[in-house]
């Protein structure tokens, strides 16, 4: 009888347990919305990391986001766009009009998604796995018709505490992926994207003067890393220095052509990419450094590409948008 009574005591005891541990998990949950807190039960193993597989779902597009068809009648082409801020980027850029050719690894899932909320917004999209710039270049032309706007944005990144602890192989795929990507999605693209005084139209002004008819536009997504280095991602830290270098010098020998070249260089911003490379431990520091104390959201980011890829940013080239929270950056 004593056994019978420890082992129920035994049994209570787990359930009395487990449900303590789910009401601090449903509490931290509840906590983590109010205070924009991104939490995950656990980090995700593989870069670039799954949206399918987030605990706390990033935004994607404000619910209060009009579109004005800024992009109409135009195809971009987003590496990285099946989730994150590449996701973002197509479904703000299909509200205003665009259709979208996405790249990415291996997240099938994430991609599926991106493309349900893109024909929501009653554009088309077509979704490829893979790296190969050229093939992917080559069949947004033939299945989208045309190429206007290239989104460099894919990126891995990987944590590590101290400079000895990184790897040969963990360096070379961060160059391979972050900053070679973008100059050979570049290279691959600049022969289908519009020249000025090509054949689109020439546009009206407000006040009937003519305008510069829409050229092509190549946005490449740095980062506050830098320019603010973050010691756990020192080779993460220089591709994106290195993109902001490729950024001005590609806009400086392109526009004569009238092709714009800029790029956003976001703060902390709460997409797969994190889960998939901060411990649990840092996730909290890592949004603290934020003056806004809190993680931005890619609803928050996409407008910049919006305005970049538009007519609204006809003269902007060689240009870095911030959207980081308020941290401070310099040039």
């Amino acid at each position: 009888m004593e056994q019978v009574r420890e082992a129920v005591g035994g049994v209570q005891q787990a359930v009395a347990d487990t449900a303590a541990r789910v009401a601090e998990s449903v509490g931290h949950k509840v906590q983590a919305v109010r205070d924009n807190i991104p939490i995950m039960p656990e980090g995700q193993a593989a870069q670039p990391g799954s949206e399918a597989d987030m605990w706390t779902k990033p935004e994607v597009i404000r619910d209060d986001y009009v579109g004005a068809d800024k992009l109409a009648g135009r195809v971009a082409l987003i590496t990285g766009g099946d989730s994150g801020i590449g996701r973002s980027v197509a479904v703000h850029f299909a509200r205003e009009g665009a259709d979208v050719f996405i790249l990415y690894l291996n997240e099938h899932e994430d991609a599926a998604a991106t493309k349900k909320l893109v024909e929501a917004e009653g554009r088309r999209l077509v979704a490829m796995a893979g790296d190969t710039c050229t093939e992917a270049v080559e069949r947004c032309v033939r299945e989208l018709g045309r190429l206007d706007i290239l989104v460099n944005n894919a990126a891995v990144q990987h944590y590590r505490t101290s400079i000895t602890d990184m790897t040969d192989a963990d360096i070379e795929a961060t160059f391979e992926t972050n900053i070679l990507g973008y100059v050979h999605m570049a290279q691959a693209a600049l022969p289908h994207l519009p020249k000025a005084g090509g054949s689109s139209t020439t546009t009206k002004t407000g006040s009937g003067a003519p305008a510069a008819a829409p050229s092509g536009v190549i946005i490449n997504t740095t980062s506050i890393t830098a320019y603010v280095g973050q010691p756990q991602l020192l080779d993460y830290s220089a591709t994106k220095g290195a993109i902001s270098g490729l950024t001005q010098a590609l806009a400086a020998q392109l526009a004569g052509c009238g092709i714009r070249v800029n790029g956003v260089a976001p703060g902390p911003i709460w997409t797969p990419l994190i889960p998939a490379t901060f411990p649990r431990t840092a996730l909290l520091q890592w949004q603290k450094s934020v003056p806004m104390q809190r993680a931005g959201q890619p609803s928050e980011v996409g407008p910049c590409y919006v305005l970049l890829a538009s007519s609204d940013g006809a003269t902007m080239s060689g240009q870095v948008l911030h959207p980081n929270g308020g941290m401070p950056v310099s040039a």
